[in-house]
């Protein structure tokens, strides 16, 4: 019967007699566990901090857009592209003749106007006109001042709200309610700011954006037609709102029986499946890459066991001679091959996570940790490397004829 803790204690013996050849050998493998659990601590972060943020907006809301809201690569077809944005009417229908919908508002993106106060100038800002109830539904909190009012929108009053960041960058540490801002060369008076979100790497600049009354942009630029409208469901009855949203808007839009939907509805559930994939992707692809540094170590274990075979001729001549079978022998390399790589697993399991740590630490944003099923799996496979590296060398010195190796020198 083998004694595998005698095989193991054998294989342990041997590496520490050979310690600088061993980490070497384990280097290939240290680097591929390494940036393999790296990957998926980062990646399996990035997804939940997506998700956090995402589902901060609400689970109840679901988006209608007359083109695809999640274009995933790609020019538009001229299909889509000729489509008729939806309307306010629209969104009268739904909130009037949904019965699973509990409210309705829109956004109406603004292009190509300047926004700035004394000399600070926004960039990169995310600026649009909203409903009055854009707030309740997006579940903004507010740092400071309040949401412009149905009454303001219908008046089309000259009033904002800022992101936390639009208004730092504008305002540094100053309160800027009440003080006024110039959207398009035009005074704005500023009513409300936000509460910071929280962030992730891929929304970072969620909390850069400034919202005008709907009203108000609209009359500053007539021909902006683009809507995406919000629509709450009651709780508990989004899918049941997504039906009736559907069912309605092909109606009002002459959709045929037989013809794909022209306009979009997606939920959070959907962007966030989407992004998932997108993730997930990217994650398979690069850990592929990264694969090679192990491919690369099991090489270098089957190499040097390989050489220790050579080197260790006349030991095995000498089992062999005293009663060990093949078997034994074959399970002794094995063991060693597979402990080599083993400890190299450990060890880049050990720096994954410290780096993990690391990133998390320098990027909030980003909360890296590495995931149970990472470390398990990394273990499996540098183990699984000795195993598959193992078998030719072993097999190799189990081949050897008794006599032969013990004759050599």
């Amino acid at each position: 019967m083998i004694d595998y803790r005698e095989n193991l204690k054998m294989a342990v013996d041997t590496l520490l007699a050979h310690k600088f050849r061993s980490f070497l050998t384990i280097l290939g493998i240290v680097v591929g566990i390494v940036v393999v659990i790296l990957l998926a601590s980062v990646l399996s972060g990035l997804q939940r901090s997506i998700t956090a943020t995402l589902e901060s907006y609400g689970t109840n809301n679901i988006y209608a857009f007359h083109q695809q809201i999640m274009q995933t690569g790609g020019r538009r077809s001229k299909e889509e592209r000729m489509r008729k944005p939806l309307t306010l009417a629209d969104a009268a229908a739904i909130k009037e003749q949904c019965p699973s919908v509990q409210d309705v508002g829109w956004e109406m993106p603004g292009m190509g106007v300047q926004i700035q106060y004394k000399k600070h100038r926004l960039r990169n800002t995310q600026f649009a006109g909203v409903s009055s109830n854009y707030a309740a539904i997006n579940n903004l909190n507010f740092e400071n001042g309040r949401f412009f009012s149905d009454s303001e929108d219908r008046r089309r009053m000259s009033v904002a709200v800022l992101g936390p960041d639009a208004a730092e960058a504008m305002f540094d540490d100053a309160d800027p309610v009440g003080k006024q801002i110039l959207v398009g060369g035009r005074p704005f008076t500023v009513v409300g700011v936000t509460a910071k979100s929280k962030k992730s790497v891929i929304s970072s600049d969620a909390d850069n954006f400034v919202v005008i009354p709907y009203g108000t942009l609209h009359r500053m630029t007539p021909e902006n037609e683009m809507l995406l409208l919000y629509v709450q469901a009651g709780q508990g009855v989004r899918d049941q709102a997504l039906d009736e949203v559907e069912s309605l808007l092909r109606r009002r839009r002459n959709v045929a029986f037989k013809d794909p939907n022209n306009f979009d509805l997606t939920t959070m559930d959907k962007i966030i499946q989407q992004l998932d994939t997108i993730t997930s992707l990217l994650g398979s692809v690069l850990i592929g890459i990264s694969s090679v540094g192990l491919l690369v170590g099991g090489v270098g274990v089957m190499n040097i066991m390989l050489v220790s075979v050579t080197e260790r001729t006349r030991e095995i001549g000498v089992r062999k001679a005293i009663g060990a079978g093949r078997r034994d022998i074959v399970v002794q390399f094995l063991m060693e091959a597979m402990t080599l790589s083993g400890i190299g697993g450990v060890f880049g399991i050990v720096l994954a996570a410290a780096l993990s740590w690391l990133v998390a630490w320098l990027v909030p944003e980003l909360p890296a940790s590495t995931p149970l099923w990472a470390v398990v799996t990394g273990l499996c496979v540098s183990v699984g490397i000795g195993l598959v590296f193992g078998v030719w060398p072993a097999r190799k010195a189990a081949m050897l004829d008794p006599i032969d190796a013990l004759r050599y020198e």
